[in-house]
């Protein structure tokens, strides 16, 4: 990993895929490419399924298991960019996740994020979201910190490899069944394949002067190609100088 993030910071590569140890790689990738725009520390983003065929932009992952408000606004001000420049979307809609919509729910943190996010115009911010409004596509970008972030994540990886499971197993149960999933097979494939994590295998280590993408450590030779396809999103779309000049003078 180190030689590896020598060779991004030597601009021998354009970004770097790794299945390695995450904290390992987050301190190694902050030694040998630093942040942009005096960002303390990088948060781990990566995208995740929502109704239809959308998709949402969930950080932090994990890096920063307590982030104070401050630092949940610089992730609402990174998922926004990387969702325009990225994604394409003119206006992303930008929330926090709560345990409720009111604005007296949740944290004092939390809701002292909200209060700054609410003071800034130049951001479709949306408020606050349940847990249940990140799958059904209530915002293009969920802020939260690391490790509430980390359980949602895992959590519904979980449920969509135990959804799938219990998908196969109602149809090979007994002949009847067999025969309707015969039938069923094309919409079954169609439901694995938007389902599956594979496909969204990839985080963003967001905030590093450099492209540096996390693999999941079992990923099969499809999931570190997800890996692979989203740093070259990122390059194309010129992801840190994106966010170096968008967040630039924020501290």
């Amino acid at each position: 990993m180190a030689l590896m993030l020598d060779h991004v910071a030597d601009n021998g590569a354009a970004a770097g895929v790794s299945a390695g140890n995450t904290g390992a790689l987050m301190a190694l990738a902050r030694r040998a490419l630093g942040t942009v725009a005096s960002i303390p520390r990088p948060a781990i983003c990566t995208a995740i399924p929502t109704r239809g065929d959308g998709r949402c932009y969930l950080l932090d992952l994990g890096a920063n298991v307590d982030a104070s408000a401050s630092r949940l606004v610089d992730f609402a001000r990174m998922g926004e960019v990387m969702a325009r420049h990225v994604d394409g979307l003119s206006s992303p809609r930008v929330a926090l996740l709560n345990v409720g919509s009111e604005g007296t729910k949740g944290s004092e943190t939390v809701r002292e994020a909200d209060a700054l996010l609410a003071q800034m115009g130049s951001m479709n911010y949306t408020g606050f979201v349940e847990g249940d409004g990140i799958f059904a596509g209530s915002a293009d970008v969920v802020v939260c910190d690391g490790f509430v972030g980390n359980a949602v994540l895992k959590a519904s990886e979980g449920l969509a490899r135990m959804l799938i499971e219990r998908v196969q197993a109602t149809f090979e149960s007994h002949w009847g069944s067999r025969l309707v999933g015969m039938l069923a097979r094309p919409a079954l494939l169609r439901l694995k394949g938007e389902l599956d994590p594979v496909r969204y295998n990839g985080a963003s280590l967001l905030g590093l002067d450099g492209i540096v993408i996390k693999s999941h450590g079992s990923a099969d030779a499809t999931g570190f190609s997800y890996a692979v396809l989203r740093a070259a999103q990122e390059v194309s779309r010129g992801l840190p100088e994106r966010l170096a000049f968008e967040l630039g003078g924020r501290h």
